[in-house]
């Protein structure tokens, strides 16, 4: 089969990969389209991943075979959607990018009736990272029980896949959601349910959010993890105590009065991995909470209470995934997630 191979250094489109052996816990999946993820461009041009590993993390496909021990039901020829964990060092054909992949069955999600397979492409990661960060993380309450008094949320770059996401689960659960992006994606923002939203680059971006929240600011949820949002998001939060800060990175927080959650969203299938040089023991904790979570973002996607992040459909199916590394490092890419049509690679 066709698929991004890691080298060592970058990756390659290659011709001959074997199809992926399924495992008891897994499906088996004829990839229709893929979606192009910050993590994907860094196992890529800076060889993170694993030698002869796959790249690739968001799919959407169709399920060709189940193993013994899926739990959730899937028949062959359904509709799927989700993620893996690309580049894993702990098994090499564990990646989204090629015509068929294997992905644990019980966190994937059913793609609802009319849905296309562009769109479903790029909901996995951001799906899944939203969940750990805003809900088992940061301890919001889940949309099934919205809370019923105003309380602010941060999310610091809204315009991003998990950003708009982000704002749309924070609203669902009763929150009443500020945002950070560019002046470009106000409308993108506003649209996915922001109430209020701030320019990033404004130097006094902080303190305008303190000032609109009159200092009662005490949930920040930070998609990008920059030095410069960090300080934005300290400047903005209240000094009341009880102040909370989640993040998908390691940063260092400047304020010790503000608890800090993180979150890596390759914990969500409960198998042990490395990252940056660090083991990340089995989470069965996560995995339950992953099956939960995907589990309610199905039945919110398909009641239309979920809108997917905006895409932009590339030529040359995996091919053009190596091109569009290129256009995400050089900053070309902006409100939209690349997708491609894996038919439609030479």
């Amino acid at each position: 089969m066709k698929a991004i191979v890691l080298n060592g250094t970058n990756a390659t489109l290659v011709s001959s990969r074997s199809i992926p052996k399924l495992r008891d816990d897994y499906l088996l999946i004829k990839t229709v389209t893929v979606a192009l993820n910050p993590t994907d461009c860094k196992a890529i041009s800076q060889g993170r991943g694993a030698k002869n590993g796959l790249a690739g993390c968001d799919f959407a496909g169709r399920v060709e075979d189940i193993g013994p021990a899926v739990t959730k039901r899937w028949n062959k020829g359904d509709r799927v959607c989700g993620c893996t964990h690309g580049a894993n060092s702990r098994n090499l054909d564990d990646g989204s990018f090629a015509e068929f992949i294997v992905v644990k069955g019980d966190v994937c999600m059913r793609m609802p009736d009319g849905m296309s397979f562009e769109e479903a492409a790029g909901i996995g990661v951001s799906a899944i990272t939203c969940g750990q960060g805003l809900f088992q993380k940061l301890g919001l309450n889940l949309p099934l029980k919205p809370i019923e008094e105003k309380e602010y949320i941060l999310i610091y770059g809204g315009s991003t896949s998990a950003g708009t996401l982000a704002i749309q689960y924070a609203k669902l659960a009763g929150y009443s959601v500020l945002t950070t992006c560019s002046p470009r994606n106000v409308d993108l923002v506003k649209s996915r349910g922001a109430e209020a939203v701030f320019d990033y680059s404004d130097p006094s971006c902080g303190e305008e959010i303190h000032r609109y929240t009159k200092g009662d600011l005490q949930l920040v949820w930070d998609t990008i993890g920059s030095d410069q949002g960090v300080r934005t998001c300290m400047t903005a939060l209240s000094t009341k105590p009880g102040c909370r800060y989640g993040t998908i990175l390691l940063n260092d927080i400047p304020r010790q009065d503000v608890a800090c959650t993180r979150s890596i969203m390759m914990t969500f299938r409960g198998e042990p991995f490395h990252l940056y040089g660090k083991h990340f023991p089995a989470s069965a904790e996560d995995f339950d909470f992953a099956k939960m979570f995907t589990r309610l973002t199905e039945t919110l996607l398909a009641e239309n209470k979920l809108k997917p992040h905006p895409i932009r459909i590339c030529e040359g199916g995996l091919r053009g995934v190596l091109n569009g590394v290129g256009l995400v490092q050089q900053g070309n890419v902006s409100g939209v997630k690349l997708v491609y049509r894996v038919a439609d690679t030479p």
